[in-house]
């Protein structure tokens, strides 16, 4: 079986893959696709090929099916509530979901000491991350204000579904070396669609701010604007 993972290093696409995949980094071959070095967008890119023995034997000895199989290797620190405030956390997440109509099933995917990562297995993703992901925002949002109030102490609360977090990440940084290559060819500015904090400080820090091309924020509101532009320029 083989798997794809990018990264701007080829360590930093390991590091992905051995997450992602729960697998220890002697169970499987790599081979590079795409190398690209650090200097064009300030970041070097990687993208790398797993050749691996263990996720095929998984596959035909232990899994009902292929896509079964590939949801429990990508989920691979789950754990239930080992606490009375995750306990809580995952039954009011339930009870808003079950309001929404959604069935599913949540998880501890990873814990800090001011952080927690909440994943939601469900049949009804679409519903859930609703579009461009803001109906995931809005309750990450609940979930974090209510989380506060009952820890009574500072916490935030991130919310995954599917994978979505992962997948839209990698979309963002894509988006933002599309553009500042536009903009570094043109000398002219791009205004990015308008993105939640999150979604922007993703983009801000793919492009940085040491090269030839920076970036701002435009607008007023939680959904501000992004403008990529060449520096030095008025445009």
């Amino acid at each position: 079986m083989t798997y794809e993972f990018e990264g701007r290093t080829e360590k930093e696409a390991i590091e992905k893959a051995v997450f992602e995949l729960g697998i220890d980094r002697d169970s499987f071959d790599v081979e590079i696709l795409e190398a690209q070095r650090g200097g064009l967008f300030k970041k070097g890119y990687v993208r790398i090929l797993l050749h691996t023995e263990e996720l095929v034997q998984q596959k035909e000895t232990g899994a009902n099916t292929a896509s079964y199989t590939e949801k429990k290797i990508k989920k691979p620190f789950q754990t239930p509530p080992d606490n009375e405030f995750e306990a809580k956390l995952i039954e009011f997440i339930t009870t808003i979901l079950e309001r929404m109509g959604a069935s599913c099933t949540i998880t501890i995917q990873a814990r800090e000491r001011k952080k927690i990562l909440l994943d939601i297995t469900t049949p009804d993703s679409a519903i859930i991350i609703g579009k461009k992901g803001k109906t995931l925002d809005a309750l990450q949002l609940l979930v974090t204000f209510y989380a506060r109030k009952i820890r009574k102490s500072e916490v935030r609360v991130i919310l995954d579904c599917e994978n979505y977090r992962l997948s839209h990440e990698e979309f963002l940084v894509r988006t933002a070396y599309s553009a500042a290559k536009k903009v570094r060819s043109s000398k002219h500015s791009i205004l990015l669609e308008p993105m939640n904090p999150y979604d922007r400080r993703v983009i801000h820090t793919a492009i940085g701010d040491d090269g030839d091309v920076i970036t701002r924020s435009e607008g007023d509101g939680l959904y501000k604007q992004i403008r990529v532009l060449y520096k030095n320029s008025r445009n």
